[in-house]
């Protein structure tokens, strides 16, 4: 009913410690008067760490309430020697206004001596802000006094930001410890009190501000854990130097579910050249439902617009500026969700001038980038009474458009959809009251099979291969000539005569693909190039082999899936099977090793028997008979003409161990080379021949003549 962020309590340290200044100088505007060389400049003026912490909680506030007018407060507590309350619950005081000038009462604090100094602590803050949770709300008190049998079931959560600084994780330790004993206590007493309403739970979160930037922090940052049955505690180590505001806007974004959208691409004219224009881009707050739909889109897409916000701990959705129209009723677009937005930074020109652009009457589309396509505007920024919405555009189909047609798939593309097939497969598969079953041949009551398991294991099986489109699948294609197989294979039971009529139709698809006959083209309407005939088969026995197994269960549907393995030359995973072929390798080898001892042996006769062996080992039943006579050689088979019957071109029952005989004594019988007859042995045992013997003869007998004739 109440969520954690009904109630939030800021518990401000006020000790001395954060009288100090650190390292963040206050910028002055010094106007357009010149300084002369004796001139004196000014010094600086540096942020005290309580100036830092009342700026990032003003601005935490100031957020909250521009996006939750109603039903979200926030009070303040300032902890020194005693907790004082700046504010109620009451909606007056929920405003920027009254917690400023409370504030400014109470000043900064000043230097104090070490006795004042060790009186100061943020244990009265948070004594005060347990007790300031126990009060109701507006909404609270009207919900309790009501007479609604809920008005007892109101859950009081809450949630209590304390800034402070501590010097190590042993403080932070003392001071989770202190703060369940405050609530323990406040619970005791709400208890007996008709005013006060009890703490069912409360989220505490301290953010331990290091007093200067050079110190080094010992405290360590703890994630959000329960440390009580009624708290959780979180605790962040941040430094003064703006951490603390960065900080918080990324708490805030987890406290109130909000989302960070950059405004980007925004025209803008120069302060100080009006003719000139730069883009700039504007950070806005807002519920993140904004961003549902474009977030659940592409993940590509979403990659895209999401990034990581520059020099803070929070992702930011990047939005382009589109063309900005009138807020006319005529304008209006078709928009989901809509939500409140107000400015990151307030106080900066192009929020200044993006916020009073859209109160002036103009609404902005925000385009959405995209990876591939054309551009989405998916948000649009426009005020209404005073007050700046975001409105989600609807990207999709809308409502009142006509709903899509059952064959359109995703993007609105028209599909090939097996419509009236998926219209049978429902009413096949239609749940209706069946008595229990029991297995057959099982008389125990622990073996019954529930009739919705068996529906299960049906509509299991039926899907188990099942193509959606009308182009995944060839075997559906072919009904009029697969439909006794596909009629009778979902069956619990097949019939002999049923079995026949699926062997059948598996013989005539053999028979096809024998004719080399084209398979009969889908009927989805599309022409295109398709596979190959041989592939056209191969994927259609592959998926008729899978239709069949997935509903084998008996042994008539064992018989049809092994006449469609037999038929198409494929054993099944069958260990024997596999030991016959190892069998039938090692048989093989051994004839090929007695043929190389064959053709190296001088013996005829071993030769011959040699062929007989192998021929009986490596003959198959479909290879022609052994020749009668003996083979003639090559080099006898020369004289022959070709139409001899021993020529091995001849066309007469000769195998391919005739013919590798024949072609090794051909080579016994041919004469050696001259040289290698008339060859000399070398050193090595190897025979030399001499090249060109008569060379140097033939040369002397040229000189003799020459000489003669001289």
């Amino acid at each position: 009913m109440f969520p954690a962020n009904h109630k939030t309590v800021f518990v401000l340290d006020h000790t001395p410690q954060f009288g100090s200044s650190y390292d963040s100088v206050v910028e002055l505007d010094m106007g357009n008067k010149p300084r002369g060389l004796s001139m004196i400049p000014l010094s600086p003026i540096y942020k005290s760490l309580w100036t830092a912490s009342v700026e990032a909680a003003l601005e935490y506030c100031r957020i909250v309430w521009d996006l939750f007018p109603e039903k979200k407060y926030v009070r303040f507590v300032v902890s020194d020697t005693r907790g004082q309350v700046l504010n109620s619950w009451s909606p007056g005081h929920q405003n920027l206004a009254c917690i400023q000038n409370q504030l400014g009462l109470i000043g900064v604090p000043a230097p104090a001596s070490r006795s004042v100094q060790s009186e100061s602590s943020i244990f009265p803050g948070l004594q005060a802000a347990v007790d300031a949770i126990c009060q109701c709300t507006d909404v609270q008190h009207e919900k309790r006094t009501s007479l609604s049998d809920n008005s007892n079931k109101i859950l009081n959560r809450s949630r209590v930001i304390c800034i402070t600084t501590q010097k190590d994780n042993q403080s932070i330790k003392n001071l989770q410890d202190m703060f369940i004993k405050f609530v323990n206590q406040s619970n005791k007493k709400a208890a007996s009190s008709d005013t006060l309403i009890p703490i069912n739970h409360c989220h505490l979160v301290i953010l331990n501000v290091t007093p200067r930037n050079g110190e080094p922090c010992l405290v360590n940052p703890v994630p959000a854990t329960d440390i009580s049955s009624t708290v959780t505690s979180e605790v962040h180590a941040v430094l003064p130097n703006g951490n603390i505001a960065v900080k918080l806007s990324h708490l805030i974004l987890q406290h109130y579910d909000l989302a960070s959208t950059t405004v980007t691409g925004i025209p803008m004219k120069e302060e100080q050249n009006a003719s000139s224009s730069a883009n700039y881009d504007v950070e806005i707050f807002h519920r993140s439902e904004a961003h549902a739909s474009i977030l659940k889109g592409n993940a590509q897409d979403t990659a895209l617009v999401r990034t990581l916000r520059e020099g803070c701990e929070y992702d930011t959705v990047t939005l382009k500026w589109c063309t900005p129209r009138g807020a006319s009723a005529s304008e209006m677009h078709h928009c989901t969700v809509m939500h409140r937005i107000t400015p990151v930074d307030v106080n900066s020109r192009p929020s200044s001038c993006l916020i009073n652009f859209l109160l002036n009457g103009r609404s902005v589309m925000l385009e959405m980038p995209r990876k591939s396509g054309g551009k989405v505007l998916s948000h649009m920024l426009a005020a209404h009474g005073g007050e700046i919405f975001v409105h989600t555009l609807g990207t999709s189909r809308s409502v009142l458009e006509d709903p899509p047609s059952i064959s359109e798939g995703p993007g609105g593309r028209v599909t090939d959809y097996r419509i009236p097939d998926f219209g049978q497969l429902m009413k096949k598969n239609k749940l209706l009251p069946l008595k229990r079953k029991r297995p057959e041949g099982s008389d125990s009551k622990e073996d019954v099979i529930m009739p919705l398991d068996r529906m299960r294991q049906r509509l299991e099986r039926y899907t188990k291969q099942w193509p959606i489109t009308i182009s995944s699948t060839s075997v559906f294609n072919l009904r009029p000539e697969l439909d006794p197989l596909l009629n009778a294979i979902v069956k619990e039971t097949i019939s002999e005569d049923e079995v026949l009529q699926c062997k059948q139709v598996i013989l005539s698809l053999i028979a096809q693909e024998t004719r080399n006959e084209p398979l009969q083209p889908s009927s989805s309407g599309q022409r295109t190039k398709g596979p190959k005939r041989d592939e056209q088969y191969r994927q259609m026995f592959a998926e008729l082999e899978s239709l069949i197994r997935s509903h084998c269960r008996s042994d008539q549907h064992t018989a049809v899936l092994n006449c469609l393995l037999d038929c198409r030359n494929r054993a099944d995973d069958d260990p024997k099977a596999k030991l016959e072929r190892k069998d039938d390798k090692v048989e093989l080898d051994q004839a090929l090793r007695e043929l190389d001892q064959m053709s190296a042996s001088p013996n005829p006769s071993v030769n011959g028997q040699r062929v007989s062996v192998i021929r009986a080992t490596t003959d198959s039943p479909m290879s022609p008979p052994a020749m009668s006579g003996p083979t003639l050689p090559l080099s006898n088979s020369r004289g022959h003409s070709r139409t001899s019957s021993h020529s091995i071109y001849s066309s007469g029952p000769r195998t391919v161990l005739d013919f590798l005989i024949t072609t090794s004594d051909s080579k016994a019988t041919r004469p050696e080379f001259h040289g290698l007859l008339n060859s000399e042995s070398g050193p090595n045992g190897s025979k030399v021949a001499k090249l060109y013997a008569h060379l140097n003869q033939d040369g002397g007998k040229a000189d003799s003549s020459v000489n003669e004739a001289e």
